[in-house]
């Protein structure tokens, strides 16, 4: 006998639509937005309301993008998506040599 699934409010069902149905920008579109912004030709209201964005998204677009232009200005070239891939390569690299050295220590002693 097959179970029956509880019923969902109606405004969890919509929640629901709107999380799946969400619109995703790339890098390339929020810099665009950005820069539309800061161009001042347009209210950041009515760039946001052609969008379809909250302005709240505009304005943490905006930090990070001038964040990261400061960072860059400053000399600061180390990006946070490397520095863990950096890290773990060098974590890695430091285990084979051990490895090696222990293998350069103690040859295997079985004919060839």
């Amino acid at each position: 006998m097959p179970r029956k699934k509880p019923s969902s409010s109606p405004q969890a069902v919509v929640r629901d639509i709107r999380r799946q149905t969400r619109r995703k920008f790339s890098s390339e579109e929020k810099i665009r937005i950005v820069l539309e912004g800061l161009q001042g030709e347009a209210s950041i209201a009515e760039l946001c309301r052609r969008e379809g964005i909250h302005p709240n998204h505009y304005y943490r677009w905006s930090k990070d993008f001038l964040e990261a232009g400061k960072k860059r200005l400053n000399g600061d070239t180390l990006r946070g998506a490397n520095t863990e891939d950096v890290s773990d390569l060098r974590q890695e690299n430091a285990q084979l040599k051990e490895v090696v050295d222990m293998a350069l220590e103690y040859p295997d002693k079985s004919p060839r």
